[in-house]
C-alpha cells in the first residue's frame, strides 16, 4: 500500500530539515535531497510495526518549566 505525504524542508545552519506535516516524523541531512531521503526512510520505520525484545516500560517524568 502506498500512501503520499507532505513535508516541508528548511535549513538550520549547516543541515537540511525534513518534516512530515501528516505524521510527527522529522529527519535531516547534508542536502536538501538527503534530508528527504532520510525522511523516506525515518516514515517507513515509523510504520513498521515493532518487534519489542523486552516488554516496554512506562516512565512518568518531572521537570520544571520557567514561566516568560
Amino acid at each position: 500500500m502506498k500512501r503520499r505525504f507532505t513535508a516541508n524542508v528548511w535549513q538550520e545552519g549547516e543541515w537540511f530539515v525534513a518534516q512530515c506535516l501528516e505524521v510527527d516524523v522529522a529527519s535531516q541531512g547534508a542536502t536538501e535531497q538527503d534530508a528527504l531521503e532520510n525522511l523516506r526512510e525515518a516514515l517507513e520505520l515509523h510504520f513498521t510495526p515493532p518487534v519489542a525484545t523486552i516488554v516496554p516500560q512506562s516512565h512518568s517524568l518531572e521537570i520544571e518549566i520557567e514561566a516568560a
